[in-house]
């Protein structure tokens, strides 16, 4: 087989189900392709390209450093890691917001559980840091994993950033927002390096997606309704 001219990383979980859908509409996504999918590469010989599937933390790593030229990847993953990749296009699908939550009433700056200092659990301990740091209230990090609507409920922390879409999960666990520190979607990425050399392939790919969100009644719009 001919030696693929891109190769695009997509992020396993929830944000392929998404993709997969969207990708179908530019003609780049092999039948074998799945949200199921055990295999990590697949090839579209057709287009020259070649998709490999990582863990959607490690995409914008994987463009960084030139392994994909191209990926798609949630917004707040580029908040959190500030990698060093070109991002020319909002896909616009997989709204969602990272915010600040904590049991009701809990307003921000307050320590319900008279600790020292704020403690904040999060997956996303540089975007945390950077919001408090503008408001000058001095906060402990408490980095976790999953899970993190129970760190208030169990003492852990005070208050959570954390990632929701309708709030179900905030509200199912008596948490309210108390302030939205950014809005999220899907991103299209570009290794600096590939914009260069491989400028014509890579060209031709986001004029594909860009005319594709236009015919779609562009999906940016419809993430302006939801905000």
């Amino acid at each position: 087989m001919e030696k693929p001219t891109l190769t695009i990383a997509l992020s396993k979980g929830r944000l392929l189900g998404l993709t997969i859908p969207f990708l179908g509409q530019l003609g780049i996504v092999p039948a074998e392709l799945t949200e199921e999918s055990r295999r990590l590469t697949f090839d579209v010989p057709e287009k020259k390209i070649k998709i490999i599937l990582v863990r959607a933390t490690d995409v914008p790593t994987y463009v960084e450093y030139g392994a994909a030229d191209v990926g798609i990847v949630g917004k707040d993953l580029l908040l959190e890691q500030m990698r060093d990749v070109y991002e020319p296009v909002d896909l616009g699908y997989g709204f969602c917001r990272i915010v600040l939550a904590g049991p009701s009433g809990n307003g921000n700056g307050e320590r319900p559980n008279g600790h020292s200092k704020l403690r904040v659990a999060t997956k996303y301990p540089n975007i945390t840091e950077r919001y408090f740091l503008e408001k000058g209230i001095p906060i402990e990090i408490i980095k976790l994993y999953g899970s993190i609507e129970l760190a208030p409920l169990v003492g852990l922390a005070d208050q959570i950033v954390d990632l929701t879409s309708s709030g179900e999960t905030l509200r199912t666990h008596h948490l309210g927002v108390v302030d939205e520190i950014a809005q999220c979607t899907a991103r299209l990425i570009v290794n600096r390096a590939s914009l260069k050399i491989k400028y014509p392939a890579v060209q031709k790919l986001m004029e594909a997606v860009k005319k594709e969100l236009k015919k779609s009644g562009s999906r940016e719009s419809k993430v302006k309704v939801h905000r």
